[in-house]
C-alpha cells in the first residue's frame, strides 16, 4: 500500500490510498474557493445518564442529496471540481468539511470507497476491499495517538432508509475525545462477566456462537459471521476474528488477507435478502450500518475488536423504526427471530 497527503484549499487533510507501492500519484491542487471550515462542536454531558451529547449546529447547512453531477465524493473530472483534485483514486480519505467533532472535541474523517459513483461496497473485488481495510487501520492507529482521543470509530451507513445524504459509496471515521455509551456499557459488562466467570466476555460470546451453530451465518480460518443471541435489529451480524484484539492495528497477515472475502460474503447476503415484488430473482439492496467496535484508550483490555451488521429492513416493505420504546427507553423489540435471521441469510445466496 502507498499513501500519499495532500491538502484541500481551506487547509483540510487528504490522503490517497494505492494498493500498489510503486504507483506515481498525481495530487493536482485544489481549485475551488473554499473558506475555511469553522466548526466549534459542544460537547455536553447529559447529567441523568452520564452519557456525552454533542451539539454540532453548524453542520444543519451540510450538502444534502446532490445530483449525481454534482457529487463531492466523485473525481475532479471534465471541469467538475469536488473534495478529491485527482482525476481518479483507489481509497480516498479526507477530513470532513461538516465535522461533528473538530480539534480539541476530536475528528471527523469521510472514506472514499471507490471513484465509481453508482457502485456498492459490496460491488468492490477483494483485493480493493482489503486498501479500504488498510486504510481503517491506517486512520485507527494515525488517530488513536492524537491527544485527547479516547476511541475511534469507523463506520459505512447506505441507504437513504439509514438517513445516508450522499449516495457516493462512502463511510466515516469519528475519533472520539470520550468512551461512547455503547462501549460503556460493553465495558461493564466485560468487567461483570470476568469477575463471575474468571474468563473474558467476548471470547465466551464467539465460543458460544460457534457452538450454537444455528446462528452461524459464514465462517473461515480465521473470521466467524454469526447472529447474537439476543439480536436488537431484525438482520443483524456480528463478525470476529477468532483470536481477541483490542483493534484493527493488531490483525495478523493472516487475519487482514481472510477479512476482504468473508465481509464481501456478508455485504452480498443482505443484499438478496428482500426479493422486489414480482422479480424473485431480483432483490433491493438493503440499508445497512456497518461498524467497526475498538476497544478505547482506556479501560478496553477486556474488549475485543468486531464488525455489527445491520439493517433496518425487516420485510421489502417495512422498516423497523426505533419508536416509543426504543427511543423512549432504549428497551429493543425485535420482530424477526435471530435464528431465522440467521437462515435466511445463510440461504439468501443459495
Amino acid at each position: 500500500m502507498k499513501k500519499t497527503l495532500a491538502k484541500l484549499a481551506d487547509g483540510r487533510e487528504l490522503i490517497y490510498f494505492d494498493s500498489d507501492e510503486g504507483a506515481v500519484r498525481d495530487t493536482p491542487p485544489d481549485l475551488r474557493p473554499l473558506d475555511r471550515v469553522s466548526s466549534h462542536p459542544d460537547l455536553r454531558r447529559d447529567e441523568a445518564t452520564g452519557d456525552w451529547i454533542t451539539i454540532a449546529s453548524h453542520r444543519q447547512g451540510r450538502t444534502y442529496h446532490p445530483p449525481a453531477g454534482a457529487c463531492p465524493l466523485c473525481p475532479s473530472r471534465d471541469g467538475r471540481l469536488s473534495e478529491i483534485p485527482a482525476a481518479d483514486y483507489e481509497v480516498a480519505v479526507f477530513e470532513n468539511r461538516f465535522p461533528s467533532l473538530a480539534g480539541e472535541a476530536g475528528r471527523c474523517e469521510v472514506v472514499c470507497f471507490t471513484p465509481e459513483h453508482e457502485a456498492r461496497f459490496a460491488d468492490l473485488t477483494q483485493d480493493a476491499a482489503r486498501l479500504v481495510l488498510d486504510a481503517w487501520t491506517d486512520r485507527t492507529a494515525e488517530l488513536s495517538a492524537l491527544p485527547g482521543v479516547e476511541q475511534v470509530y469507523c463506520f459505512e451507513n447506505r441507504g437513504v432508509e439509514i438517513g445516508v445524504t450522499l449516495s457516493h459509496p462512502h463511510g466515516q471515521i469519528y475519533a472520539f475525545p470520550f468512551v461512547t455509551p455503547r462501549a460503556a456499557k460493553m465495558t461493564a459488562a466485560a468487567a461483570a462477566h470476568r469477575a463471575a466467570t474468571g474468563r473474558n466476555l467476548f471470547e465466551d460470546l464467539l465460543s458460544g456462537a460457534r457452538a450454537a451453530t444455528e446462528r452461524v451465518v459464514t465462517a473461515g480460518e480465521h473470521w466467524t459471521a454469526f447472529v447474537p443471541y439476543a439480536a436488537r435489529w431484525p438482520y443483524e451480524v456480528h463478525l470476529y476474528p477468532h483470536r481477541r484484539v483490542p483493534d484493527l492495528t493488531r490483525l495478523t497477515e493472516a487475519e487482514r488477507a481472510e477479512f476482504p472475502g468473508i465481509y464481501l460474503d456478508l455485504l452480498r447476503r443482505f443484499d438478496r435478502l428482500f426479493p422486489l415484488p414480482g422479480q424473485p430473482d431480483r432483490a433491493a439492496p438493503a440499508p445497512y450500518v456497518s461498524a467497526w467496535h475498538q476497544a478505547p484508550r482506556t479501560q478496553g483490555a477486556e474488549l475485543a475488536l468486531h464488525l455489527e451488521l445491520f439493517t433496518v429492513r425487516r420485510t421489502p416493505d417495512k422498516l423497523k423504526f426505533l419508536a416509543g420504546t426504543e427511543s423512549g427507553t432504549e428497551a429493543f423489540i425485535n420482530d424477526v427471530a435471530p435464528e431465522a435471521a440467521a437462515r435466511r441469510l445463510r440461504e439468501a445466496l443459495a
